[in-house]
């Protein structure tokens, strides 16, 4: 199987794989609102593959063969105060 990998034009590390390249038909009106003008990234196969950087492939295949679209969001950003007072043990008087 090989899909096509778009990123967003208004949200920073979002990316959308699609079954089929230029086809967004089956993506919701209002994701390619917030997703904005998608531009084109690469033609991914993914028989190929054993593993994906930040994707986990069997999701990403199950939302291909159920949803016709996969969204890739960015990773969250780590809490770095959190972090720094958890080290501290001060994470239980919050």
């Amino acid at each position: 199987m090989i899909c096509a990998v778009y990123k967003s034009s208004k949200k920073a590390e979002t990316y959308l794989y699609l079954c089929r390249r230029d086809d967004f038909s089956c993506v919701p009106a209002e994701l390619m609102t917030l997703f904005g003008k998608p531009q084109f990234v690469m033609l991914l196969p993914l028989d190929s593959r054993e593993r994906l950087a930040l994707v986990d492939k069997p999701k990403l295949l199950e939302a291909l063969q159920q949803q016709g679209y996969f969204l890739q969001l960015p990773p969250p950003v780590p809490n770095l105060l959190q972090q720094h007072r958890q080290q501290l043990g001060l994470e239980k008087y919050t």
